[in-house]
């Protein structure tokens, strides 16, 4: 089993949920954001995920968006985003991911993209952009070490979810709507169903949800047919509006989030 899949395991035996918090890697100050990442391991989220920047993130909603847009105009790229993962995983135990696209990892190669990702203590990758039918074709090299984590969808058909399944390792990325990242208002009594539908199909994998999750209570709402949540353009908005420059503002809101994660 991976680490990845080990440490949800221990949660849930603790009586919690995973919480996965995502983090474009650079925003909101490149100067800071390594100290930011280690205070939202240590306030409340068990897995850490670093987003490479990119201008064309398509999975990704406005606040994301904007947030990638930044962390380029620094000067972010993905050699830094390695240097960022390094010096985190010096002082972190905890489950590192690297989420990101396509094109920025074959414009740096991809047999030297995972030799630094496992060098640096990265482990595992999301990339949402890759069908899961062209995966293995992607890859010119050996991966083992760091977990595929796939996404599964509303308009996934069963077959398809049990593929993804199959595939993956760590844990199974379920996308709670259809669309891209962000905040969202209401859940709907379908996308619960297919929640749900999706949850009993997955019989390999540990089974995160992600998009829309703003709140606790939305994590309160998934608790029964998830094994945690991953929590992105929430946290994102806080730092866009942070006014405290040790983040006082974002890592409470963290802490809620944890907090509902137990049960």
């Amino acid at each position: 089993m991976s680490k990845i899949a080990d440490h949800i395991h221990a949660l849930n035996r603790k009586n919690r949920k995973a919480l996965s918090i995502f983090l474009t890697a650079g925003f909101p100050d490149p100067e800071r954001f390594v100290d930011l990442a280690l205070e939202t391991l240590n306030n409340g989220a068990d897995l850490l995920e670093l987003g490479i920047p990119f201008s064309d993130p398509i999975a990704d909603g406005p606040v994301i968006q904007q947030a990638s847009q930044a962390a380029l105009e620094y000067g972010v790229t993905l050699h830094t985003v390695f240097k960022f993962a390094e010096r985190i995983k010096r002082t972190s135990a905890k489950p590192l991911i690297l989420m990101g696209y396509a094109n920025p990892i074959l414009h740096y190669g991809t047999a030297a993209f995972v030799n630094d990702a496992r060098n640096c203590g990265v482990d595992g990758l999301i990339i949402p952009d890759i069908p899961i039918d062209e995966y293995d074709n992607f890859w010119d090299n050996n991966l083992e070490g760091l977990d595929q984590i796939h996404l599964t969808t509303p308009t996934s058909p069963p077959e398809r979810v049990k593929l993804i399944d199959r595939k993956s390792t760590g844990f199974v990325y379920c996308v709670s709507v259809t669309g891209t990242t962000g905040m969202q208002n209401k859940f709907g009594e379908q996308s619960l169903e297919n929640l749900k539908c999706t949850y009993h199909l997955i019989k390999n994998n540990k089974m995160l949800i992600g998009f829309g999750i703003s709140k606790p209570k939305d994590i309160r709402i998934f608790h029964s047919f998830c094994d945690g949540v991953i929590v992105g353009s929430a946290v994102i908005n806080h730092l866009r509006t942070e006014e405290n420059t040790t983040f006082d503002k974002t890592l409470k809101f963290i802490k809620t989030l944890s907090k509902a994660c137990r049960f």
